[in-house]
Parts: C-alpha cells; sequence; structure tokens
C-alpha cells in the first residue's frame, strides 16, 4: 500500500498515539498546532511536560508519541486559516484527517467533516473525544475516563483505594480504535470510492474492554464480588504474584491440567487435596493455597522457579522492571530508536505488531519535531509563494 498523508489537529496523548501507529507505516504525518495565544506557551501542552532534553519544546513526555512526524503551525481561529488548512487537505492530497479538540468546537474552527469533505469526498474524517458527538463540551483525560469507566475500582488492593492502571490505558486504546477505524474506513472506499466520518469516544472505547466484566452484573454476581482483586485472578486459582528468595514471580495456573503439572512437582506436591481438583474447589480455599504457596515460592530464586515451571509447560514469569522488560529477547530487537538533535540515540517502544518494511533497517524514526519547524516547507509544497507565508505570519494566521 503507498503512503499516505495525513493531517492531524493533534495534542496530549491518545489521538498522538493513533497517528504514531500511522508513523510507523511509512504515511506521512502532520501535525497542525495553535499559534500561540496570550502568555500561553505555543503548541501542544505535551511539549512542556517531563524532563527537558535538547530543546525546551521537546520535553520528554513528548518524543516518544510524536517521533516521525512533522509539524505546523495555524491559527483556525481566523477564516484565513481555515482557508489554509482546506487548501493544504487538497494540494497536499490528504486521505485523512484527525482532531482530538472538542465536539463543539469543530464547526467553529472550520474542522466538521461536512465542510472538509466538501471539495474531498474521498476523505476519511475522525473526531476523537471524551465520550463522543453527543457530548460535545465534555474534556478528557485518561485518569478521569479511567475513574468513570470503571477501570480504578477494578485495580489495586481489595482493601485498598482505588489505583489508576500503570499505563494510560485508555489514551492508547482509543488511539487504537481510531487506527481500527481509518484502516476499515480505507477498505470501505477501495470498494466505494467514498470517504467516512469516524467519531470515537474515549468511554466507550475503554467499556469495550469490560468484556469479561458487564455480563457478570446479570449472570448471578454480587456487586462487591466485582471490585478490584490485588494481583489475584477473579476466577482462576491460584493465579497471583508471589514472593523468592530474590523477587516475585507471576503464576498463571489456568485450569485443571495445569494443576495437575505443578503438582506433579515434588515441591509442590503437598498443595494436593481431593477439593483442589477442580478450579471451583480451589476458588473456595484461594486463601489458603495462596498462602501455602507463598511459603513454597520464596524459597527459591526467581529465574530457577520459573525455569522449573516451564518445564513443566506451566505459566509463570518473573515481574520486571521496564529496562528488564525491553531487554527481553523478543522485544529487544524489535524497538524503534530515533536521534535528538544533538545526535543522543533515544529507544521508542516497538510497533504493537511487527511490520515488514521495518525489518529492512527501517527501525528509526526521524526525531520529534519541534513546533511548527516543517511550516513554511510544507506551506510551499501546497503550492504557496515566498510572499503569500511572509502575508500569512505577518497577520498572524501562522507562527
Amino acid at each position: 500500500m503507498k503512503p499516505l498523508t495525513i493531517i492531524s489537529l493533534e495534542q496530549a496523548l491518545s489521538l498522538s498515539y493513533a497517528t504514531q501507529r500511522f508513523a510507523h507505516l511509512g504515511w506521512r504525518v502532520i501535525r497542525l498546532e495553535a499559534t500561540p495565544s496570550g502568555d500561553r506557551l505555543p503548541g501542544d501542552p505535551n511539549r512542556y511536560v517531563g524532563k527537558a532534553t535538547d530543546d525546551p519544546d521537546r520535553r520528554a513526555y513528548f518524543v516518544g508519541p510524536n517521533a516521525g512526524k512533522e509539524s505546523i503551525s495555524l491559527n483556525l481561529k481566523k477564516p484565513a486559516g481555515q482557508a489554509v488548512l482546506r487548501r493544504l487537505i487538497s494540494n497536499l492530497s490528504v486521505d485523512i484527517f484527525a482532531c482530538n479538540t472538542l465536539p463543539r468546537r469543530y464547526a467553529e474552527l472550520g474542522i466538521d467533516y461536512e465542510l472538509l469533505s466538501r471539495d474531498n469526498p474521498g476523505l476519511i474524517w475522525v473526531g476523537l473525544s471524551a465520550m463522543g458527538p453527543e457530548f460535545p463540551d465534555t474534556p478528557g483525560y485518561d485518569p478521569a475516563i479511567q475513574a468513570l469507566a470503571g477501570y480504578m475500582d477494578l485495580t489495586g488492593d481489595a482493601d485498598g483505594p482505588p489505583t489508576l492502571c500503570g499505563v494510560p490505558f485508555v489514551d492508547l486504546k482509543a488511539g487504537d480504535e481510531v487506527y481500527a477505524a481509518v484502516c476499515l474506513a480505507l477498505a470501505e472506499k477501495a470498494q466505494t470510492g467514498r470517504g467516512k466520518r469516524i467519531d470515537v469516544s474515549m468511554l466507550q472505547a475503554a467499556a469495550s474492554w469490560l468484556v469479561t466484566t458487564i455480563p457478570l452484573l446479570d449472570l448471578g454476581y454480587e456487586q462487591q464480588d466485582i471490585r478490584r482483586n490485588g494481583n489475584e485472578h477473579r476466577e482462576f486459582v491460584p493465579v497471583n504474584a508471589y514472593p523468592t528468595e530474590d523477587g516475585f514471580i507471576y503464576i498463571a495456573i489456568g485450569n485443571d491440567v495445569q494443576w495437575l503439572r505443578l503438582l506433579s512437582i515434588e515441591t509442590f506436591a503437598g498443595l494436593n487435596t481431593s477439593k483442589r481438583e477442580t478450579n471451583e474447589g480451589r476458588r473456595t480455599e484461594r486463601a489458603a493455597i495462596h498462602e501455602e504457596l507463598r511459603a513454597i515460592t520464596q524459597t527459591f530464586k526467581t529465574q530457577p522457579l520459573v525455569d522449573l515451571l516451564a518445564g513443566k509447560g506451566l505459566v509463570a514469569a518473573p515481574i520486571h522492571t521496564v529496562p528488564q522488560a525491553i531487554e527481553h529477547a523478543s522485544i529487544r530487537d524489535k524497538l524503534l530508536e530515533t536521534k535528538s538533535s544533538t545526535g543522543r540515540s533515544v529507544r521508542l517502544a516497538p510497533p504493537s505488531v511487527e511490520l515488514s518494511h521495518l525489518a529492512e533497517g527501517g527501525r528509526r524514526l526521524s526525531y520529534a519535531p519541534r513546533y511548527g519547524q516543517h511550516t513554511h516547507a510544507v506551506l510551499e509544497q501546497a503550492g504557496y509563494c515566498a510572499n503569500e507565508i511572509t502575508d500569512l505570519l505577518n497577520d498572524g494566521t501562522i507562527a
């Protein structure tokens, strides 16, 4: 598939993550950022989040999701800025326009689907928001959506407070839904020749992951049974984190056959009782089983115990730090990389699915762009002459 072009009015993480997945494909992603306003720092606020790097507007939190992109500045509050956007979409043969501003601002900023698709009926338009266009005034950030979607009530120790997930799951889940919906729209366009409007709700995307939880409400579970459960699995026993001599190990016994395999190891044979032969029986003795397992696992070092269990075809893993995780043999060679303006090598997360072109030496992305770094070049490619660009700069349409 030939590389496509995306213009994305994006800030924060969710949409930035979505469009980076397209950058992984080698597609052109042009970030559209607002011109300076008042005393506010220009562009995406995430530019200024995290430890300082080599550039004042590319702090650490911004680099990862925005490597491989271009950046232009444009004032969409001005009719002239809206006209520039339409010209860019037309003259650059833009395939996809995406945004994650409040839905009530779509028409005000001249970015609504009806307007942008008028002269480009093949345009795929994506709006990402907290709860979809039915809630046009509602802003949304990952932690608040985790709270609304029930994630925090499902995460943490049973006797502890509601807890955020360790990574911004909602941002990333919604970003993946943008990616998937665009890919589906492109497949449909190949058949129909028409573009499409796509609206992605962060809350709906998050709720879709409650696939094993929501049915329990109508299948005999009490509300208190559907709460946070620490590191245990709510249904399968034993599935938990257990201490070792030098750390922790996560053991997951997912069925009765695996339980018998565990008992076949001499050290664990004493766990056996007739009642525990089935998962249902083990559930009634979960506290005792966990306690007995802890007493055994803490006599082992982590890796020898992992190896012992793996030798029986059981699922067990050391609990890694992030630096340890990215050194795992299945991950280490999949990482992407970028290079800062001063030549510093920076490792990036791998693509979620391995891509064939990356195996051909293409694992490096360009560094995250400076604010407005490509404004002049992109305008020139869209047919603007030097005098027109100067006029746009002087009247505040670009920065």
